[in-house]
């Protein structure tokens, strides 16, 4: 049996990283509600592999009594085909998951061509389930079981979570032909529209009845989870000249958070915005009808790192020398060259983005969860911030108020520092707030990005509140409330 349980134990460290790597880093499935069927299928397969390491590890099966591991092994194969046909159905593949696939599908044709015999030996002998161990592996295999188990039920729940937000907010139209057909619709062309403000803007739009365009670098995946009612293509170029296209929306962009800022990590920032922006000024030029708007994502980033806590307006000026600042300065400028083509540029400045599903949010909920959040610094820094309704009222502002040109900052009326911030996200989680986080350690590790962090930006939305927005959260309890279904007490 030691041959048997090295290939199990190599089919579940192969499948645990293809499920942290691929499932949940890249592909980011349980906030994904188009993933729904392949998270059902996940769970399925996690919960026979959880009741096949609990067998190995503590049972002995005779008789007739082997049908039962037996049909657990043919189970997981057909689930793995079907999880197979809807990954190529919803979603491209990166070469590394393919190759995987490829291993485990062998990895796991080789285990059962070496339990079969086993089990036909056992299934000659009288009727009967025994309880065994094998040292070491038994041990092994017992916690293995509870992790995988444990993994299924979270998928289980991600699933349940994943409806009950379609239910809440409605049907998306799935007829493509219906969505791009019909006199007196907008057309809005959204890049970045996967993302997580993406996609609730494109939900957004497609509820109040616009025609929209996404670019995507892959297109199964933006059908996928934005709807049929969505006409996605990855190439700029294949859009007709004669294609009306009233406005764009452009939110594309490699994440600021993550890697170091390193020179080639700092190049990659700034290419994903600046190529998708010069590929939509080409765009724009060669259309027989030109986009009225263009709202492109900055970032309050763009006032660098202000000496004191002074107040900052759309007026305030960039800091020339910050990476943060010099790369939102950059963007921005890109995009009012579209001036000339007599399209309105709004350079949307947001905060940081407070939603569920993805962000900022979940995690730092998490860790205050876990009695791990944290006042970062002295805890004084600004935190400017808006919930994810308003950054999406706040584009869809700019798509319809003709005043609106130039910056405007997406951030909440309402300013706070870090250590509030901190504070009533603990209060109204119930969980104390006690780690303080010195400075030291992450400007060690983040070099220049913790200032993301470390610093901040005293931003107020004047343009937002002059123009007649109304924020439908202004202040961070109602914020905080929505999020987490609780209020401070």
């Amino acid at each position: 049996m030691t041959i048997v349980f090295v290939l199990l134990t190599v089919q579940s460290l192969l499948g645990a990283f293809d499920n942290f790597w691929h499932h949940e880093r890249e592909a980011r499935l349980p906030q994904r509600t188009s993933a729904r069927y392949e998270l059902r299928l996940h769970a399925a397969r996690e919960a026979i592999y959880g009741l096949l390491f609990a067998s190995f590890a503590w049972l002995q099966w005779r008789g007739w009594w082997v049908l039962l591991p037996a049909g657990l092994l043919v189970a997981e194969m057909f689930i793995t085909i079907a999880d197979f046909l809807e990954e190529d159905r919803s979603r491209k593949l990166p070469p590394l998951e393919r190759a995987l696939h490829t291993v485990l599908a062998v990895s796991y044709g080789l285990l059962v061509g070496l339990v079969g015999p086993l089990f036909w030996q056992a299934a000659q002998l009288p009727a009967g389930v025994s309880v065994v161990t094998h040292g070491g592996w038994t041990a092994m295999f017992s916690v293995a079981s509870v992790c995988v188990l444990a993994w299924s039920v979270r998928n289980a729940l991600a699933v349940r979570k994943l409806g009950a937000a379609v239910q809440q907010t409605g049907s998306v139209p799935r007829a493509q032909g219906a969505a791009l057909q019909g006199l007196g619709q907008q057309t809005v062309l959204v890049t970045g529209g996967t993302g997580f403000v993406g996609q609730a803007l494109v939900q957004r739009l497609l509820r109040e009845g616009r025609r929209v365009l996404v670019l995507s670098r892959d297109p199964l995946q933006a059908r996928a989870a934005l709807g049929d009612g969505v006409w996605v293509v990855d190439r700029l170029d294949d859009i007709p000249c004669e294609t009306r296209i009233d406005a764009v929306v452009h939110l594309a962009g490699t994440g600021i958070l993550g890697a170091p800022w390193t020179a080639g990590r700092r190049r990659l920032l700034l290419q994903s915005r600046l190529q998708v922006m010069a590929q939509l000024q080409n765009l724009m030029t060669r259309l027989s009808h030109k986009p009225e708007v263009l709202v492109c994502a900055s970032a309050v980033g763009y006032y660098g790192v202000p000496p004191d806590a002074a107040l900052l307006d759309e007026a305030a000026p960039p800091q020339p020398g910050r990476f943060q600042s010099d790369l939102c300065r950059l963007v921005e400028a890109a995009a009012l060259r579209s001036s000339a083509l007599g399209v309105r540029v709004v350079c949307l400045r947001p905060g940081i983005v407070l939603g569920q599903g993805d962000g900022a949010f979940p995690a730092l909920a998490f860790a205050v969860r876990c009695g791990l959040g944290a006042v970062l610094g002295g805890g004084l820094q600004p935190m400017p911030w808006i919930h994810l309704d308003d950054a999406v009222g706040l584009v869809c502002h700019a798509l319809a108020e003709p005043a609106l040109h130039g910056p405007l900052n997406a951030v909440a009326p309402q300013a706070v520092t870090q250590g509030q911030f901190a504070r009533r996200l603990s209060a109204v989680v119930g969980r104390p707030l006690w780690l303080r986080m010195p400075g030291w350690p992450l400007r060690l590790l983040l070099g220049e990005m913790s200032e993301l962090l470390l610093c901040g930006q005293n931003v107020v939305p004047a343009q937002a509140l002059r123009s007649g927005y109304r924020f439908r959260y202004a202040s961070l309890a109602a914020a905080l409330a929505q999020l987490t279904g609780k209020s401070a007490a």
